[in-house]
């Protein structure tokens, strides 16, 4: 059943996400691709927050804002690519009406404060290379606690007017979405009404989200390359030029694909094309940043190898006390 009907209207009551339109052979490789890559993403992100909550080395903002980062990518991950792959391998590749309207709220309200929380990050790192010595009096334990608080409230409050204008629409039919989850642009174009003051409202949102951040973002690691190039050290510059060249490539990447894909007044003309895109930021990215951020780091590495001795020697002794 696809709609209810209402006087002379009817209303949708599910939708069907095309996804990617490929022989069943081609879905099913997709299937174990996008399998791989959830698996990866959630186990990467999750070993992260359990060291950064559990090792006394990793008790500092940096650690504190990557691990706040992994908890957004896994629910980034849960939000959108578990639905694609089932739809990889059903003939039926529907969901339910308020089923799409939660996962494009979810989806938005995490991408948001993802963004924000990417320009603190840069700040953080900006205090800590150009003002070492006031680091731990700016960032102190309050102040991150409450720049996390602001990036997710910053979400929440930036997506409120769009969503609740969302649920206002008559959606009426047809009820095919051109992508693999319900994005915005797609699901706008289904409605049975004028769109253009939602479009332009998104538009208007997304600019200074996405722009502001990026601008943030940029300018504290223009300041931090200046710092590093003056570093007397070329040990050290090798190593922190290293370390920015990683975070500009995820950065890159989640920035120049949201861009893309979202501050653009209307995006009638290119649905094919952000469809393409779209798993750079849903699946790949949130992949990557735990490697590129986090397990590269000599601490995290430590850290790491310190849990996994503890679990291999605690699992060591539990097989001798068996056998005893």
């Amino acid at each position: 059943m696809t709609d209810t009907y209402f006087g002379n209207r009817t209303h949708v009551t599910e939708f069907i996400l095309i996804g990617f339109l490929n022989p069943f052979e081609v879905q099913v490789t997709l299937f174990m691709l996008f399998f791989i890559v959830f698996l990866v993403t959630v186990v990467g992100n999750s070993v992260i927050i359990v060291l950064t909550c559990s090792d006394y080395r990793l008790q500092s903002p940096m650690y504190f804002f990557l691990c706040n980062l992994s908890i957004i990518e896994i629910l980034i991950t849960v939000t959108v690519v578990p639905k694609m792959m089932e739809n990889f391998l059903s003939e039926r590749k529907t969901i339910s009406f308020y089923g799409c309207l939660a996962q494009s709220y979810f989806y938005f309200l995490l991408g948001t404060t993802e963004y924000v929380l990417l320009a603190v990050m840069s700040y953080d790192r900006y205090v800590a290379i150009c003002s070492p010595l006031h680091y731990s009096n700016i960032m102190r334990k309050k102040v991150c606690m409450w720049l996390v608080v602001a990036s997710w409230l910053c979400g929440f409050f930036s997506i409120l007017v769009p969503t609740v204008m969302k649920l206002q629409l008559p959606f009426c039919g047809p009820n095919t979405i051109n992508h693999f989850f319900c994005d915005s642009a797609p699901l706008l174009h289904l409605a049975c009404a004028d769109i253009w003051l939602l479009e332009f409202i998104d538009f208007i949102i997304s600019l200074p989200v996405l722009l502001g951040s990026l601008l943030l973002t940029a300018f504290s690691y223009f300041y931090i390359i200046c710092a590093i190039i003056r570093t007397p050290s070329a040990t050290g510059k090798q190593k922190a030029f290293s370390t920015c060249a990683s975070h500009f490539t995820v950065l890159t990447i989640s920035y120049g694909t949201s861009v893309f894909i979202y501050v653009r007044p209307s995006q009638t003309n290119s649905m094919n094309l952000n469809k393409v895109a779209s798993p750079l930021t849903t699946a790949f990215t949130p992949m990557l940043n735990p490697f590129i951020f986090s397990l590269r780091n000599q601490k995290v590495k430590e850290a790491l190898t310190d849990l996994v001795s503890k679990c291999v020697g605690a699992h060591g002794l539990g097989l001798n006390s068996r056998r005893v």
